[in-house]
């Protein structure tokens, strides 16, 4: 390859010192001859005596005057040869070393014709790049590195370049490779001298990486933005020195603002207003600290008012870091939990609710551990003879008569099914009377504890009929259910707690894109955004997975045979485990709760068949027994377990459930015999004089 300076350089110098040689030699010989002339002629004239010998001494002149002008006429092209011979050399050597540039250059580097367009000459890092190999990639012209949509651009091009031959340019194009895809390329073009004739040489840039680079970084940032939606959450920075901050646009929507259209700085306090005197005047000590240049770490809950006049409740988190300048700044996040607090108000007030009825629920109900009494609420204390506190302590022993102890015993270590789910033994006081009680069971945490929850009915009282059992079991129904509903009311608080929890987590995702925005080195800021990216996907994927378990949108939308092959579907997804499915569209919709008590129950069922059972293959059927009755049956063949043995707490839910809606719930298991859980449940939930009104 030629054309480079060095070698236009040699060649000039050669030049010139062949045009001093060519002057020295000629006038040299000239001075040589005409001397030579003058002096032999007189010379012969002299010695010769006759024609003869002057004819002799003119042969012998004529010869010297050859051999003499043959080693002047040496000795005068002598260093001119040498010289010629030296600047060749170097220039082939210059040659070689810019062609080694041009092959050892890790850019890909062509040169074509600008006329016929034809590839004359291209390095190893284009053939690489390109993915041709050499001989076959110069048979080629620089049309077949377009892709077939960018050719009238080339076209373009080329007209603009064929009209000015000097031009140096430089652009952004899609390239073709041999395999057929398509890279992004900035081209840098020049005119260049290729063996004696004008060329063009093409530098060609990857920057497909780049590209990609900037698209999953934008592709963060807004899985990132969608993140901070869904959590109502918002970044923020301030600077100390001018009390002035930069706000994301979540921020704006979260106080009913509309975000500015280009990048503005504003004062915090034109953003945060407060909803009464005392929350003012803690947000001026915040904003005081923050501007003091002091270290602040913030995180507090501030009831705010929005621009249309609402009020909020915002989580303000913030705390002092510095920039790569050294300045320091606070950043921080504020999210709108009004939607949690209030459910945590409304949860509390549930508690207290809950905390009254058992109080003065007419029946006794004690919490037991290990055979001896943690609570007991006031009826329990008054149907014992205790007074309420002096009841806590007892052992089961001094409650229940000598007779009817070993089963009561037996019957609260008794699993599910086994024994009746009431009891009716007799009770005793401390000053030795009895009466007749009947006694249910259940499983509840107390005290961080598993105990056994003990419901006591006095049946002393001769005047109870049957009816009013029956009256009281439909009350122990509604009570179930409405215990049921506020383990719902709790499950929704506890998904907005969770999107709180990993607000800190969205916020060091932000924190970090906006450092990747600063990153020079390519290689580190695409590890970083794909990263930041498989976070936020890891992320967001978490939020709606949890809010989806939490209360299954496919049951209220489409019912609950496509709930049950939904929930099944995704339990059994990525595992092993067969399962066979047999679900029938029922003849009418059940009611809500009937809805809600078979998919809970499923739900439960399946996950202790993949947990627990190590089952090779599971069944799930729903079934329409008539037009009032519906069946639910989950089998599989896992290793099953003793039903005498202590039941778990999903075993008890389980049957509070199909109770609770009416319905009947029955397992079969044994070790190595797998288990069956069969379900009967109404489409409608019986109605009761005494039923709780809905939560």
């Amino acid at each position: 390859m030629s054309g480079s300076a060095p070698a236009s350089f040699a060649t000039s110098a050669l030049a010139r010192q062949l045009r001093r040689g060519r002057r020295r030699v000629v006038l040299g010989y000239t001075l040589l001859a005409l001397a030579w002339i003058a002096c032999s002629d007189a010379a012969v004239i002299a010695l010769a005596g006759d024609l003869q010998q002057a004819t002799y001494w003119q042969g012998l002149k004529g010869a010297f005057f050859i051999f003499a002008s043959a080693a002047v006429i040496y000795h005068l092209l002598r260093p001119l040869g040498t010289h010629l011979l030296h600047a060749h050399q170097r220039l082939e050597d210059s040659e070689q070393q810019h062609r080694q540039v041009f092959l050892d250059n890790p850019g890909p580097i062509l040169v074509y014709d600008l006329h016929s367009l034809r590839i004359l000459d291209a390095n190893p890092a284009a053939c690489a790049l390109f993915r041709w190999k050499r001989p076959a990639l110069l048979e080629q012209t620089i049309e077949a590195l377009w892709p077939p949509g960018a050719t009238a651009a080339l076209e373009a091009k080329l007209a603009q370049l064929r009209a000015e031959p000097d031009q140096v340019c430089t652009f952004r194009t899609p390239m073709l490779l041999r395999d057929g895809s398509v890279r992004q390329m900035e081209l840098r073009s020049n005119a260049v001298q290729f063996q004696r004739r004008p060329a063009r040489l093409l530098i060609a840039i990857d920057r497909t990486a780049e590209d990609e680079a900037l698209l999953r970084r934008d592709q963060a940032l807004a899985r990132l933005e969608e993140a901070h939606t869904l959590a109502c959450i918002g970044a923020w920075e301030l600077d100390p020195q001018s009390g002035t901050g930069h706000y994301a646009d979540q921020v704006y929507r979260l106080f009913g603002r509309r975000p500015p259209e280009t990048r503005r700085w504003h004062r915090f306090e034109e953003l945060l207003v407060a909803a009464d005197p005392a929350t003012a005047a803690l947000t001026g000590q915040l904003l005081a600290d923050m501007c003091s240049g002091q270290p602040v770490q913030v995180d507090v809950l501030l009831p705010l008012l929005a621009m249309d006049g609402r009020q909020i409740t915002v989580h303000l988190r913030a705390r002092s870091t510095g920039d790569a300048t050294g300045h320091s700044r606070v950043v921080g996040t504020v999210q709108d939990v009004t939607e949690r607090e209030q459910s945590r108000r409304l949860l509390r007030e549930r508690e207290e609710q809950f905390r009254e009825l058992v109080r003065v629920l007419p029946d006794g109900v004690v919490i037991l551990s290990a055979g001896h009494v943690l609570y007991a609420n006031a009826w329990a204390a008054r149907l014992f003879g205790y007074a309420q506190h002096t009841l806590l302590g007892e052992s089961l022993a001094s409650l229940v008569s000598a007779p009817d102890l070993a089963r009561v015993e037996l019957w609260l270590q008794a699993s599910a099914g086994e024994m009746p789910e009431q009891l009716q033994v007799a009770m005793q006081r401390p000053d030795g009377t009895r009466f007749q009680a009947g006694l249910a069971q259940g499983e509840v945490r107390y005290g961080g504890r598993d105990c056994r929850l003990l419901i006591v009915r006095d049946l002393s009282d001769s005047e109870r009929t049957q009816a009013a059992l029956a009256i009281s079991n439909r009350e122990l129904q509604a009570m179930a259910g409405r215990l049921f509903s506020l383990q719902e009311d709790e499950r929704r608080a506890i998904s907005r707690d969770l999107h709180d929890d990993i607000g800190q987590a969205i916020t060091a995702m932000k924190l970090s894109a906006w450092a990747a925005l600063d990153e020079d080195d390519l290689q580190r800021r695409n590890q970083d955004l794909q990263q930041i990216v498989s976070l936020a996907d890891t992320t967001v994927a978490k939020l709606r997975d949890i809010s989806t378990l939490l209360r299954p949108p496919q049951l209220d939308a489409l019912g609950l045979e496509a709930a049950l092959r939904w929930q099944a579907g995704v339990l059994f997804r990525s595992t092993s485990t067969e399962l066979l499915t047999r679900i029938q569209s029922l003849p009418q919709r059940p009611d809500s709760d009937i809805e809600q008590a078979c998919f809970r129950i499923a739900q439960e069922s399946l996950t202790n068949a993949l947990r627990h059972a190590r089952a090779s293959q599971v069944e799930l059927s729903l079934l329409a027994l008539d037009t009032q009755r519906l069946h639910l049956q989950i089998r599989d063949d896992g290793e099953g377990f003793d039903p005498d043995g202590p039941r778990g707490l999903g075993l008890i839910v389980m049957r509070e459930r199909a109770q609770s809606v009416g319905g009947q719930l029955r397992i079969e298991s044994a070790h190595g015999a797998g288990t069956l859980v069969d379900v009967h449940l109404p489409y409608q939930v019986p109605q009761g004089p005494n039923e709780l009104p809905d939560a």
